[in-house]
C-alpha cells in the first residue's frame, strides 16, 4: 500500500492515541450493533415471513420484561462509557499542565501569526521542542477560525472579542499539517501551515538562529510606556487608576461590588473597553484603545503586567 495514503493521520502527541482508542471503539460498538440488527432483521423476516397467502398473524401478543430489560439496559451502559470517557478526555485535553511553554496565536484572513516566548515571530509555522508540553492562547482579529493539528489530535476554536488556549505536547519529530478548521472567508482553503516538532537541542539552536530583537515582555514594557499607562496605574496615593502590580490572577473587586479574576480576557477587555469593568474607588476616565492596538500587542501588554508582581513587588 502507498505509505502517503492514510486512514487517519499519524499519532504525534500524547493525546492522540487516547482519542484515537475512544474513536475505534465508537466506531466498532456502531459497526457490531449496525451489523446485529441487519442479522435480525434478515432472520426474523425469513424466519415469519408469511408461508402461504391466506395466513393470518398470530395476534396474541408475548411480553418477555427481561428481554426489554437488557435491549434498554446494555445501550444505555454503552452510551454512559463513551459519554464518561470522552467527558474524562475533554477536560484532560484543555486541562494546561504546570510548566507550560505559552506561546500566543493570532488568526485574521487568512493566515496564523505566532509569537513564541523568546520573541520570535513566524507565520504559518510553529516550531516547539519535543516531550514539552505548549500552551497556546489564542485570538481572532476579524472572524472565527480554528487551529487544528491532525496529527495531535488537537483543535479549538479561536474567536474574535475573546481568548481560547489549546495544550497538546508532541511525541515525534516531524512536520505536521497545521489547518484552519472553520470556513473564514474565500481563502479559507489556503490559511495552511505546518507544526515543527524538534528535538530540544534543534529547538534552541533554532532559536538561536531566529530573529528576536526582544521577548514578549520587553515589548509590551515599552508599548506600556509608549502609551503612558504609568501615569494612572501606579501604587502613588492619589493614582487615577489601580495599580497592576501584582494584580495577574488576584480578584478585583469592581464599582459593582462584583469580584473578577484579573487574568488575561479581563485585562484584554480592559484594554479595548475599559468602561465595561470599572475597578471600585476610581473614575470611568481610561479612554479606549479598540483599534489602536492589535492582537498582538496586546499579548505583549499582558506579558508585561504578569511580570509586574516579581519586579515591582506590588502591594
Amino acid at each position: 500500500m502507498n505509505k502517503e495514503f492514510q486512514l487517519h493521520p499519524e499519532q504525534a502527541s500524547t493525546f492522540a492515541g487516547q482519542v484515537d482508542l475512544l474513536y475505534f471503539f465508537v466506531i466498532a460498538v456502531s459497526v457490531f450493533f449496525m451489523a446485529l440488527i441487519c442479522v435480525l432483521v434478515y432472520s426474523f423476516s425469513v424466519k415469519y415471513r408469511r408461508k402461504t397467502p391466506d395466513q393470518m398473524a398470530e395476534t396474541q401478543a408475548h411480553e418477555n420484561l427481561l428481554l426489554e430489560i437488557t435491549w434498554s439496559a446494555i445501550p444505555f451502559a454503552l452510551m454512559m462509557i463513551m459519554f464518561g470517557w470522552g467527558t474524562y478526555l475533554f477536560f484532560k485535553v484543555y486541562q494546561v499542565p504546570d510548566g507550560a511553554m505559552s506561546y500566543y496565536v493570532v488568526g485574521k484572513q487568512w493566515m496564523w501569526h505566532i509569537q513564541h516566548p523568546t520573541g520570535q515571530r513566524e507565520i504559518n509555522e510553529l516550531h516547539v521542542p519535543v516531550n514539552t508540553p505548549i500552551k497556546l492562547t489564542m485570538a481572532s482579529e476579524d472572524v472565527i477560525h480554528s487551529f487544528f493539528i491532525p496529527a495531535f489530535r488537537v483543535k479549538n476554536d479561536v474567536i474574535p472579542g475573546r481568548y481560547t488556549t489549546m495544550t497538546f505536547e508532541a511525541t515525534k519529530t516531524g512536520t505536521f499539517h497545521l489547518f484552519c478548521a472553520e470556513y473564514c472567508g474565500t481563502e479559507h482553503s489556503r490559511m495552511v501551515g505546518s507544526v515543527v516538532s524538534m528535538e530540544p537541542e534543534d529547538y534552541q539552536r533554532w532559536l538561536s538562529g531566529g530573529i528576536s530583537d526582544e521577548t514578549p515582555e520587553q515589548t509590551g514594557a515599552k508599548l506600556f510606556s509608549q502609551l503612558n499607562c504609568a501615569t494612572c496605574h501606579s501604587d502613588q496615593p492619589g493614582a487615577r487608576g489601580p495599580s497592576l502590580n501584582g494584580k495577574f490572577g488576584a480578584e478585583e473587586t469592581l464599582s459593582s461590588g462584583d469580584k473578577v479574576v484579573v487574568d488575561e480576557a479581563y485585562i484584554r477587555e480592559s484594554i479595548l473597553n475599559p468602561r465595561t469593568k470599572i475597578v471600585a474607588g476610581y473614575q470611568s476616565i481610561m479612554p479606549m484603545y479598540q483599534g489602536q492596538v492589535t492582537e498582538t500587542q496586546i499579548f505583549n501588554l499582558i506579558s508585561y503586567i504578569k511580570t509586574l508582581q516579581a519586579t515591582q513587588g506590588a502591594k
